[in-house]
């Protein structure tokens, strides 16, 4: 049989803002100040946890990771972004595409696991608060941030490894913001059978951390509605919901890009959903954390009120 005389592709063209000419730069507004906000919210958590002695417990200790994975993963796609609104340069090259394609999988993956610790933390807190010292002691916090970053990056290297062995012939146009798996099986002029077995794999996967973490939170409310006390249940409930929220948001729109590979969506639909999970989320993250939660805004009193003392000596 005779082969097919295809031109091998050196780079990508991301056409994701060829359709909406003369808006770049209220554009590039608009996705630089979603940056720096999710900068500014992650990096001040991860910098506030840091700083203050009553934020050292695992869960705080589990946030500071979830909120340097915003910072990272964020920090993958939007910098991208911008530059494409800035220059009007839509090439990318086939290594940082691949670089980009993978660095995103390690922090989306890690977080994917990160959120079904937390909700695990969560339960223990709920269900056993006085063995919750002993149980979640620095040690094994340590081991299940590491576990959830080993599953991150051994699920990059895999999804990773897959798509880029692919054959990408003639057709270099990616109709999407930057380098994701979806439109980027659409290019694959080979077989494909292999990578969507993975992605398959993959996919029951990110379902089965979902179902994991929806059963711990159906035990979690149940260990609540036990507590004699009205006011353990009002906090309860209320860090129990900002964790249940970022959960939610997260899972939700990685089901809406991923598990439905394969079905009839719009390109459109897939742009939306992926500056909701790539940029909003990273963004509302801290402020879901923060903004219902006491602890930290007496933190953020404390250590901003010792700045003042020193500013004042």
């Amino acid at each position: 049989m005779a082969k097919n005389n295809h031109t091998r592709v050196t780079d990508f063209i991301l056409m994701g803002f060829i359709d909406s000419p003369g808006l770049e730069s209220l554009l590039f507004l608009v996705f630089l100040n979603f940056y720096l906000v999710t900068l500014l919210g992650n990096v001040g958590m991860i910098i506030l946890i840091k700083l203050d002695v009553q934020l050292h417990t695992p869960m705080y200790f589990f946030l500071s990771h979830l909120s340097l994975l915003d910072a990272c993963y964020t920090s993958v796609i939007t910098p991208q972004i911008l530059a494409t609104l800035a220059t009007g340069k839509t090439i990318i090259s086939y290594g940082q595409c691949a670089a980009q394609f993978f660095f995103f999988t390690i922090c989306a993956g890690t977080e994917c696991f990160l959120l079904g610790v937390m909700a695990y933390d969560r339960y223990i807190a709920v269900s056993n608060p006085l063995l919750y010292t002993v149980a979640m002691n620095p040690k094994i916090c340590w081991r299940l941030v590491v576990g959830a970053y080993v599953c991150g990056i051994s699920g990059a290297i895999l999804r990773t490894t897959c798509t880029f062995t692919l054959s990408f012939c003639d057709n270099n146009q990616i109709d999407f913001f930057f380098c994701d798996l979806p439109p980027l099986l659409k290019l694959a002029c080979g077989d494909t059978t292999n990578t969507e077995t993975i992605v398959f794999f993959s996919n029951f996967v990110i379902l089965a951390n979902a179902l994991v973490i929806l059963i711990s939170y159906v035990l979690i409310i149940k260990a609540v509605l036990r507590m004699k006390s009205s006011g353990g249940r009002a906090k309860s409930f209320s860090t129990c919901a900002s964790h249940l929220t970022a959960v939610a948001l997260f899972f939700g729109t990685l089901c809406f890009m991923y598990v439905r590979i394969g079905s009839s969506k719009s390109p459109e639909e897939d742009k939306i959903v992926s500056v909701f999970y790539t940029v909003i989320i990273p963004m509302l993250n801290p402020l879901i954390y923060s903004l219902r939660n006491k602890d930290v805004k007496a933190a953020f009193k404390r250590v901003t009120g010792r700045f003042q003392v020193f500013r004042n000596v």
